[in-house]
């Protein structure tokens, strides 16, 4: 079974957390895909994602439709052609991604970061993933920003690798603060 994980950050301005997190387990964070819907996992990853948040004193993230356009398309993308990268094949930053999605628009100040993993079997579920993020450094920094308060999941089934094998699952996870 393999894991991987890569990450980048890009901020710009940032300012205040939001309310803490509930303590309870989260649902189907022990799920692969065909386990359960993407919908379940998204939620999964977002309450392991707030679990964490909440154990270090910090605002729950709240997801974002345009951040989850950028980051399900970015998910989707990587599964289907076969790379893994912050960077799509034709040059599109994460920043690029996430101004696409519109999520910058009007935005006056704002922060933006980016989390990106692969697994598969059980190396692939919100709990394997978001808990291999808490072990490197860079993706953790993301993961505990206090200015970010927003974010887009996107889980798309499939490595990027065509070496694995095994059912396999593609994480992007996209974070923001916009003012």
């Amino acid at each position: 079974m393999l894991l991987a994980v890569c990450l980048a950050a890009a901020a710009c301005l940032a300012v205040a957390p939001v309310a803490s997190a509930k303590k309870h387990t989260c649902k189907h964070s022990g799920a692969q895909t065909g386990q359960a819907t993407k919908k379940q996992l998204v939620r999964a990853t977002l309450c392991l994602l707030n679990k964490q948040r909440g154990a270090h004193h910090m605002g729950r993230l709240r997801l974002s439709k345009g951040l989850g356009v950028a980051a399900r398309g970015h998910s989707a993308e990587m599964a289907r052609v076969h790379y893994f990268s912050h960077s799509s094949l034709s040059g599109a930053s994460f920043l690029d991604r996430i101004r696409r999605a519109g999520y910058l628009r009007r935005a006056h100040r704002w922060s933006v970061g980016e989390n990106i993993a692969w697994g598969t079997g059980r190396l692939s579920t919100p709990r394997s993933i978001v808990s291999a993020w808490m072990h490197s450094p860079g993706h953790r920094a993301n993961i505990l920003q206090r200015n970010f308060r927003q974010i887009g999941i996107g889980i798309s089934a499939g490595a990027p690798v065509r070496a694995a094998s095994g059912s396999g699952a593609t994480y992007t996870t996209d974070f923001g603060m916009r003012g």
